[in-house]
């Protein structure tokens, strides 16, 4: 099978198919998923233990990582890495705390002031794939404007080995970005967890974190139902836009960073030419022969395409219809093209790979998969705060607002409303 399959400037009713992320077994995952919600919900850490043993082939005692073994995971984690991740949570904090908002305090009118204070979430639940790749990163992107925002209590789950270990390298991040307690479990379970409560693992008001399909789906059932979720992050994805002056052997390497992520993952390469996407396909052979992961970018290339638009505005509007998590824009005019389109994080010129934000530029790497950037924001300082409005009136304001309130009240039959400002106007009586 042809590896990045090209589709040679298709017509627009085809976009939608080829537009389209991956949907294999959604039924059978949002049962299963539902499934465990149910059960976590209604037996705390005995069926927290049951899942873990049926999933993941191990029977936990306990599930938090204790002091002592969080302390020695320092000693795991090389001075090159632990250089490394001190200076990406620089640039993390220095971007998310220049995010702050300002109190808002202004006088509507005279005796009449309203005000707007942004206050930290009391408590949050982190969640950090694990697995083959354990994503040390994610602990940053999450942890840092957690702590940037003031938030009282943060605790983490990830999933552990068979062991029952969980990565020495997210451990240090944990302690590195003040994470409070971490727990080992990960997938369905762990958000069921962080949404319900065990006798272990604490409810949690807000669920932050990227995830396989069953972790994105268990966030979007709890998320109707008792906690509050940061956004939809499923599989990763990222859409490469060209024309062709760019690179061919940097198309491809942004095109494979990305598919080894997952086999569910998906690479999308929109560019001007066949001939060009012959030379992209061409790299990304090449480049796949020196890689490890070779199965998984293989498994996620197989969902992802080329597609030729020789127009540069067809070129565009394809790669705002995508809407992607992570947009490349490489191409004559980069920013003007890159400000009309639906995207998570866009990485703009040919210097600016996809791995800057995924690890050190600053910006947040958690962001709105599978089209959601049409309406979703990434993570970011602001998903930690909850803004409260607040209003003070003088007795003089709330006479000259009087009319007003009086008569929309009355208007919508709200006739309490309007009893409420007459009889403070009228001194206690009606």
């Amino acid at each position: 099978m042809e590896i990045l399959k090209i589709y040679d400037n298709p017509a627009r009713p085809q976009w939608a198919d080829l537009t389209r992320r991956c949907t294999r077994q959604e039924d059978e995952i949002a049962e299963q998923v539902a499934g465990i919600l149910a059960q976590v919900r209604e037996g705390g850490d005995e069926a927290l233990r049951r899942i873990v043993r049926r999933i993941e082939g191990r029977t936990p005692e306990a599930f938090e990582i204790p002091a002592d073994i969080r302390r020695k995971a320092a000693e795991a984690v090389s001075d090159d890495l632990k250089k490394a991740l001190a200076a990406a949570k620089a640039n993390i904090e220095a971007f998310h705390r220049a995010q702050l908002p300002q109190e808002v305090r202004i006088e509507t009118m005279p005796g009449v002031r309203c005000m707007q204070r942004a206050m930290p979430i009391r408590r949050v639940g982190l969640y950090v794939p694990g697995g083959q790749a354990p994503l040390f990163s994610t602990v940053l992107m999450l942890a840092v404007p957690a702590r940037v925002a003031g938030c009282g209590e943060v605790i983490l789950c990830t999933p552990a080995s068979r062991e029952g270990a969980v990565a020495p390298e997210i451990l240090y991040a944990a302690d590195l970005c003040g994470v409070d307690r971490i727990f080992a479990v990960g997938g369905a379970q762990a958000v069921a967890a962080m949404a319900y409560g065990t006798e272990s693992i604490p409810r949690v008001d807000k669920i932050f974190g990227p995830g396989n399909r069953y972790v994105t789906r268990a966030k979007q059932l709890v998320a109707g139902d008792t906690v509050a979720v940061d956004l939809p992050a499923g599989p990763s994805e990222v859409l490469v836009l060209l024309d062709d002056d760019a690179s061919p052997a940097f198309a491809a390497a942004d095109l494979l960073s990305q598919a080894e992520h997952g086999g569910d993952s998906q690479a999308m390469l929109v560019c001007a030419s066949e001939t060009f996407a012959r030379r992209v396909q061409l790299a990304v052979e090449e480049q796949l022969q020196r890689l490890g992961r070779g199965a998984v970018i293989r498994e996620a290339l197989r969902t992802s395409r080329i597609v030729v638009l020789g127009d540069r505005e067809e070129r565009i509007a394809f790669a705002d219809a995508y809407a992607p998590e992570h947009l490349i824009v490489a191409m004559r005019d980069p920013w003007e093209a890159a400000g009309r389109i639906a995207a998570g994080s866009v990485f703009v010129g040919p210097w600016s790979p996809e791995s800057a934000g995924d690890y050190a530029s600053g910006t947040n790497h958690t962001l709105p998969t599978g089209g959601w950037a049409r309406a979703c924001s990434g993570v970011n300082t602001d998903a930690f705060l909850r803004k409260i409005t607040y209003q003070e009136l003088t007795r003089e304001g709330l006479g000259r607002l009087a009319p007003t309130i009086v008569a929309m009240a009355e208007a919508e039959g709200l006739g309490a409303h309007a009893a409420a400002v007459r009889i403070r106007m009228k001194g206690g009586a009606l």
